[in-house]
């Protein structure tokens, strides 16, 4: 652990400075209305950028879903999932059925133990 501490450390030491300094009100540079205004004009651009980006992004996942559902695998998806759905059911059926089945055995047991201490030797076989 001390030695991820070791390796870190001048990592982050690098990294704060330049965090801090990311929008330092105070910057000299930043003084003037035309830097400021270019600095927004960045900005925007960059945002304008990124948008592009998640409409692009946004308009292939949607066109791949649209192909996905007018294949023959999402009708196979949705016939496989009811199926596993009513497997599903019938599985939880037999386990409500074998814990109860299982419930019983332990309690018939119980009683033969109890039985069996309590000197009917019949009940200990």
């Amino acid at each position: 652990m001390k030695f991820g501490w070791l390796i870190c450390a001048p990592l982050l030491a690098a990294v704060v400075p330049a965090a801090v300094l990311a929008d330092d009100p105070k910057d000299p540079a930043m003084r003037g209305s035309a830097a400021r205004q270019r600095d927004h004009e960045i900005i925007r651009q960059l945002n304008l950028q990124q948008l592009a980006h998640v409409r692009e992004r946004d308009a292939r996942y949607a066109e791949g879903w649209r192909a996905w559902r007018g294949s023959e695998d999402h009708a196979d998806a949705a016939s496989n999932y009811s199926a596993q759905s009513r497997a599903h059911e019938r599985d939880r059926a037999d386990y409500a059925e074998e814990r109860a089945r299982y419930d019983r055995q332990v309690a018939a047991w119980r009683r033969a133990v109890q039985a069996c201490r309590a000197g009917d030797y019949f009940a200990c076989d």
